[in-house]
């Protein structure tokens, strides 16, 4: 499954990038982010992993995020790994007059059974996901609204 989402941020790429590299950050746009752990001495390096722990209502995600092509401040992108799901992200950064459009294009894995299923019969939720995400991104970066006081 692959779609694409995009969203404009009232930022320069340089102060976005500021604020979407710093990992802790994240707690303040990606709901349900409990903890990260870096597994990598050079974070910022591609190759380098981090280990993601997600509450989602009663459920509980771990997930592990690798860059796997780091070439900012134009892109950005990375893998993300858990039971039954690969999924890659290619994130485009691109500067349009003093603000930043934002584009990721993401491509879904599945294996096993309960996995394939969810993802034919829920192709929405995931991409639902992704704008929220994104949306709440732009709330913390612009507003400085974190997802933690909601």
């Amino acid at each position: 499954m692959k779609y694409t989402v995009e969203i404009t941020i009232d930022l320069p790429r340089n102060e976005f990038l500021k604020i979407l590299d710093n990992p802790e950050n994240m707690k303040h746009w990606q709901r349900g982010l409990v903890s990260y752990e870096l597994l990598s001495n050079q974070p910022t390096k591609e190759g380098a992993q981090m280990n993601l722990k997600y509450k989602m209502g009663k459920r509980e995600l771990e997930m592990v995020e690798t860059i796997i092509k780091r070439n900012l401040p134009e892109e950005l992108h990375t893998t993300y790994d858990t039971k039954g799901v690969h999924n890659i992200q290619k994130n485009y950064f691109k500067e349009v007059e003093g603000k930043t459009k934002w584009i990721s294009e993401s491509e879904f894995q599945f294996s096993g059974f309960g996995m394939k299923l969810m993802g034919f019969l829920m192709p929405g939720a995931f991409k639902k996901q992704s704008i929220k995400y994104l949306e709440d991104f732009k709330a913390y970066a612009e507003h400085n609204t974190s997802v933690l006081s909601l």
